[in-house]
């Protein structure tokens, strides 16, 4: 089968289109013929270094996407040619983790287009419980968007930033998949959403969508503007993946008894604790990755009630990968960058 696959690690130059073997299906598996997928941070990592991560080498890539079931065991609830989205993350269902329902901290989990063979190939095998129903009124692009960028988004803004409708978030770098997800997911919930952004066109699509404010972060101070427009009150959210470069102006963005959940540090690993802020006005702070398989079912939930369509920027061909990564590592893009698995 055709697929798109990495041999070494470096650049594009380790990035590959062709053939690779066909995955087996065994019992309790799905064997999906895979349609759209979409580009990811992590893609870029694991084709720069993958340092820390517990993988062989060639491995296709791409961790998550839309297809059609072509097999499956008769009592999967599943149908061949069911349109389906697939869950990344493959738990052991045993350690204490997996027990209490958040399988997303499963002590093996096994990541697809990390630690295993990825979504970006004609065909993938998953575990018929990582296998969902795709929301019929999305198209195949947006579908795929769903199972990472949006599912680490909830996760962030409704399990772990517990966002109620009245608060307000400030997200940071507008543009990226997640913080373009958070400020759907937000607004849907009824909450004010504030945006950051170097650049001041994807700050006007942010107000198209709904955020109340856009802080052009090369000529605006960010804790200035958010303390100006909440009356010096602070925000009750933060959600951010930047890191090092944002902290400061996180934590001091935030509201007494405040909460910032992170989940990715583009910008550097070692920020200021700026420990006297956090026990002084009792901030929260948590890390924050993808999420549960409950969460992904609520999320397809949710984004069906409020109609939500991830923004797909471009569409490119499994032959164009080397452009998409490269938008990708040059962050050019609002929304996500899709590939056409079928093309």
């Amino acid at each position: 089968m055709k697929a798109i696959y990495m041999d070494g690690h470096g650049g594009n130059d380790v990035v590959h289109v062709g053939e690779r073997p066909m995955p087996r299906r065994h019992k309790g598996e799905v064997l999906i013929r895979m349609q759209a997928s979409t580009l990811n941070q992590v893609d870029l990592y694991m084709r720069n270094s993958g340092a820390g991560i517990t993988h062989q080498l060639p491995q296709n890539m791409g961790i998550e996407g839309f297809g059609q079931v072509t097999e499956c065991d008769a009592d999967s609830g599943l149908h061949v040619g069911d349109a389906v989205v697939v869950h990344p993350g493959i738990s052991c269902g045993q350690c204490e983790f997996c027990q209490r329902g958040d399988d997303v901290l499963c002590t093996s989990i096994a990541l697809i287009g990390e630690h295993r063979d990825g979504a970006w190939s004609e065909y993938l095998v998953m575990p018929a419980r990582n296998v969902l129903p795709a929301p019929i009124y999305l198209s195949a692009f947006e579908a795929a968007a769903l199972a990472v960028t949006h599912l680490t988004a909830w996760r962030m803004v409704v399990t772990q930033g517990q966002l109620k409708a009245g608060q307000t978030v400030l997200v940071f770098g507008i543009g990226g998949g997640v913080s373009v997800a958070a400020l759907q997911i937000a607004h849907a919930m009824g909450a004010r959403v504030i945006v950051t952004s170097r650049q001041a066109h994807k700050l006007k699509r942010a107000k198209e969508m709904g955020a109340v404010l856009g802080i052009h972060t090369p000529n605006e101070e960010v804790t200035k503007s958010v303390m100006a427009f909440t009356a010096k009150r602070g925000v009750d959210l933060v959600i951010e993946n930047v890191g090092e470069a944002v902290w400061g102006d996180a934590m001091k963005s935030l509201v007494r008894g405040g909460r910032l959940v992170t989940c990715g540090a583009t910008s550097g690993d070692q920020p200021p604790a700026d420990l006297r802020r956090i026990f002084i006005r009792q901030l929260q702070i948590f890390g924050s990755t993808l999420g549960n398989l409950q969460e992904f079912k609520d999320l397809l939930i949710f984004c069906e009630r409020h109609q939500i369509r991830p923004v797909i920027d471009h569409v490119y061909s499994m032959d164009q990968v080397h452009q998409a990564l490269d938008v990708m590592s040059r962050a050019d893009q609002f929304g996500k960058l899709a590939l056409d698995l079928q093309s």
